[in-house]
């Protein structure tokens, strides 16, 4: 990558950088005063539509905060249009799924995606960015269990009780499903990957609501399986996850060049059980609202933790919040610039 800062890159390979890099989940979004304005004329599922403006919020961050990384600007749910999921965004609560799959007939009705007919717009937003970006690009799906959280649920869920009685009701029938989306998401993926995407980041967000017994007989397969089709497009791919610590260890084993981190889960603890795997994470999003010097207390503290180690990519244990004061966000970014000076 000529003439591009590729310190993410060379953290996602394990390698030693003068300091960690760092972008934010979710670092575009409704925090932002642009973003903000652009959301007056615009619903989110119309700017990921169109490649131009896409293509713009993506940048947003990079040129406003100086973020090692740009994350494609889309959401997780996306691709599940071309599969004829009959899906909506509701503001303030997220994705709704008019006709939830709970049966055989849900399953079967799930069309294959085909990345470049069902998802055009997404895969020459990439070609756009890739013309004037001097950062990596970070392509992303989301998990097979998070992408069928939403499909059985029917929306946003706390207890995830119709999934997981699917699961365990329809044992042949959820593999099926996640058989399924594991084939959509590698399609997706590759299709991200060879548009440009220099990373790809996976996106379980709800899979830390399965205990590590039920982590291992119904999702870990799916895992390695995605995982090991994405092996040869030869790009890091991050892994991960909300409330996996204890997941950690079998998801080290299915699969990623990185493990994500959430900010429930010690840095310390974690390096020592992946060994020399690199990591990302894992300040809690909500310090990005204390005082500055609580927040430098923190980012430091962080960094202190991981001892130096190659390998660590800074981020957040989740994605921003709205209403995050975009100083604090930018004071972060200064802050890790700070260290290698």
């Amino acid at each position: 990558m000529g003439g591009v800062n590729d310190l993410i890159l060379k953290a996602a390979r394990g390698e030693a950088t003068p300091r960690p890099p760092v972008w934010f989940m979710r670092q575009a979004g409704r925090y932002q005063k642009s973003y903000r304005t652009l959301r007056e004329r615009y619903t989110l599922p119309e700017i990921v539509r169109q490649p131009e403006l896409a293509a713009q919020v993506t940048l947003s961050p990079v040129e406003e905060l100086g973020v090692d990384a740009a994350i494609l600007f889309a959401d997780i749910t996306t691709p599940l249009y071309g599969m004829g999921v009959d899906l909506e965004l509701v503001e303030g609560k997220g994705p709704v799924i008019h006709r939830p799959i709970r049966d055989e007939k849900g399953v079967e009705a799930l069309l294959p995606l085909e990345p470049e007919e069902a998802v055009p717009f997404v895969l020459q937003t990439i070609r756009i960015l890739k013309r004037v970006l001097k950062v990596p690009l970070i392509g992303f799906a989301g998990a097979p269990f998070t992408l069928a959280s939403y499909l059985v649920e029917g929306g946003p869920s706390r207890h995830f009780l119709q999934v997981k009685a699917f699961m365990y009701r329809e044992e042949a029938l959820w593999h099926r499903l996640m058989e399924r989306l594991t084939e959509a998401m590698a399609r997706y993926l590759k299709a991200q990957k060879e548009a440009g995407a220099d990373l790809l980041q996976i996106f379980d967000s709800w899979v830390g609501a399965l205990s590590p017994a039920d982590y291992r007989r119904y999702v870990k397969p799916h895992m390695a399986r995605l995982f090991q089709a994405l092996k040869p497009l030869g790009v890091p791919v991050i892994h991960f996850g909300v409330g996996t610590m204890g997941l950690l260890k079998d998801m080290r084993e299915a699969g990623g060049e990185v493990l994500g981190l959430d900010h429930h889960t010690p840095l310390p603890w974690a390096r020592e059980v992946l060994g020399r795997v690199p990591v990302q994470g894992n300040l809690d999003p909500v310090l990005l609202f204390a005082p500055k010097e609580v927040l430098q207390r923190e980012v430091l503290r962080i960094l202190a933790e991981n001892g130096g180690r190659p390998g660590h990519i800074f981020n957040l244990g989740h994605g921003i919040l709205p209403k995050t004061p975009e100083e604090n966000v930018r004071y972060v970014v200064e802050l890790l610039k700070e260290v290698a000076a």
